[in-house]
């Protein structure tokens, strides 16, 4: 008798597919919503970074209709796409500009797509492919496919590799500007780097995805007619706010792009994708179209805004340059999945960043909107951390109680990093006040301005409940009592106000 114990070991595929985990994007709005009851068009989805000046076809300029663009490509539904895709190809090489021509260009349906066919075109079983962390999982993803060896190295050390390391590496990714961090790297920068892996004969994948938005004159496209060893990838559903219709390119030598071709499923893109796409390319100004140069002033503007209003205690976030924040929340009690979590039981969905090559709990990304959804994102943050805090500061005081109630009032608490808050010699077994917030100024609390904007319950001049005689007096309700609502209201009827 034979005993299987998985049942995925007898499926006739390569083992290392196993270990695979699918992508998950996508489904996150549906899903808060079935968890949290909201309604899907109430949740405020800030981990997807698309542009938040909205679609092209929102403008008034350049003047792009949605409706007529879509019926042309309905119109085309009954018949198989070119495969060739000229019109989109020369559309793509005008957009690009920089002597780019349409046999430099490979339709995509999308990054991830473009990722696979360079994957399978490049990479053989147990070749070495070289990725900077953190940045989009995908490529180890699509390169796990095809049985690659994923090697890892910190962002800020793949410019400087050994010559030895890049003679063993088959290809190597930088992501400019980078996903989830948004640093941009500058042309020169790459350019060189891009050199020494062609002395190499190692593939570099720049994924430009997001450069549109953050600053299209730090392209390499230029450069990859004289290098065979260079790839650009360039993302529509980014820059135009529609990841619904998925469509892409890639940019290469035209031997490359030769070969790419003729390896790419053939009809990648449908007749609907391929009409848009091409009227998108086809805008006046190409990347630096008016509808582009406006949507890198709006993000700039509310990146700052943004910013300003996560730089509070417990964020970090990073200087970036394009329509996402890079935000390093380890000073924070709550880890990444748990403030995502929180978040989207508000309605509002980031990233939570773990996912990243591993990089922990202690990172979230939060794309960029408009001022009404910017200011939504922060008092969310606001709201969440209180009631987290608020959840925080009655389990302690519950412990103090439970303390105080056998062995007395605990007195000051000298190693405290606040001692003395408010008087020295205060008695802190009430340190977290079972009244906040009380919102009357009598106790010398007061309304002040927070950090991150708007307004903040302030107890800096109350000292009532850290007097000796009134902790002795709440102490007596509590411990018969317990900690409930009912009497917290009685205490303060009871004792607060008689001291007011």
């Amino acid at each position: 008798m034979i005993i299987v114990t998985d049942q995925r070991s007898l499926l006739p595929i390569k083992k290392y597919l196993l270990s695979l985990k699918p992508c998950a994007h996508g489904g996150l709005i549906r899903k808060s919503s079935q968890s949290y009851g909201i309604p899907e068009s109430e949740i405020l989805d800030a981990s997807a970074s698309l542009n938040p000046f909205g679609t092209p076809f929102e403008q008034t300029c350049p003047e792009l209709d949605l409706q007529e663009l879509l019926m042309t490509g309905i119109e085309k539904l009954e018949q198989y796409p070119d495969n060739r895709y000229l019109e989109y190809r020369k559309a793509a090489a005008g957009f690009v500009g920089m002597g780019i021509t349409c046999e430099n260009i490979v339709p995509g349906n999308g990054s991830t797509e473009i990722i696979r066919l360079v994957a399978e075109c490049v990479i053989a079983e147990g070749d070495v492919v070289l990725i900077p962390r953190p940045t989009f999982s995908e490529y180890e993803m699509q390169c796990g496919v095809m049985g690659a060896q994923i090697r890892y190295v910190d962002q800020d050390e793949i410019f400087d590799l050994e010559d030895e390391i890049l003679d063993a590496v088959k290809m190597i990714f930088v992501c400019n500007p980078n996903n989830p961090t948004g640093r941009l790297h500058l042309k020169q920068r790459i350019g060189e780097f891009a050199d020494r892996c062609a002395s190499h004969r190692t593939i570099l994948f720049v994924d430009e995805a997001f450069i549109e938005l953050a600053d299209p004159e730090q392209t390499v496209a230029d450069l990859v007619e004289d290098n065979d060893y260079l790839f650009i990838q360039r993302s529509l559903t980014k820059a135009f706010a529609i990841p619904g219709i998925r469509m892409g390119f890639g940019i290469a030598s035209s031997k490359f792009a030769c070969v790419l071709n003729n390896a790419r499923l053939s009809w990648n893109m449908g007749c609907i994708a391929d009409t848009v796409a091409t009227a998108l390319l086809n805008m006046e100004g190409g990347v630096n179209s008016k509808y582009l140069k406006d949507s890198r002033d709006f993000i700039a503007q509310e990146r700052e805004f943004l910013m300003n209003r996560l730089s509070r205690r417990g964020f970090k976030p990073f200087e970036s340059s394009v329509n996402y924040i890079f935000v390093d929340i380890s000073e924070l009690s709550l880890d990444s999945a748990e403030l995502a979590e929180r978040m989207a039981s508000h309605g509002v969905l980031i990233r939570d960043c773990s996912s990243f090559q591993d990089i922990g709990k202690d990172y979230i990304r939060i794309a960029i909107r408009n001022r009404q959804e910017n200011e939504r994102i922060a008092s969310t943050i606001r709201q969440v951390i209180y009631e987290w805090g608020r959840e925080q500061a009655k389990m302690q005081l519950e412990e103090n109680i439970r303390v105080a109630s056998n062995c007395g009032s605990m007195g000051s608490n000298t190693e405290c990093d606040y001692y003395p808050c408010h008087f020295k010699g205060q008695d802190c077994t009430f340190c977290f006040c079972p009244f906040y917030p009380c919102e009357d100024a009598r106790t010398g609390g007061s309304w002040v301005e927070s950090s991150s904007g708007g307004q903040v319950w302030s107890c800096l001049n109350c000292n009532i409940v850290h007097e000796q005689p009134t902790v002795d007096e709440l102490l007596s309700v509590f411990t018969a009592e317990g900690l409930s609502e009912e009497s917290i209201r009685k205490a303060w009827n009871s004792i607060m106000e008689n001291r007011l």
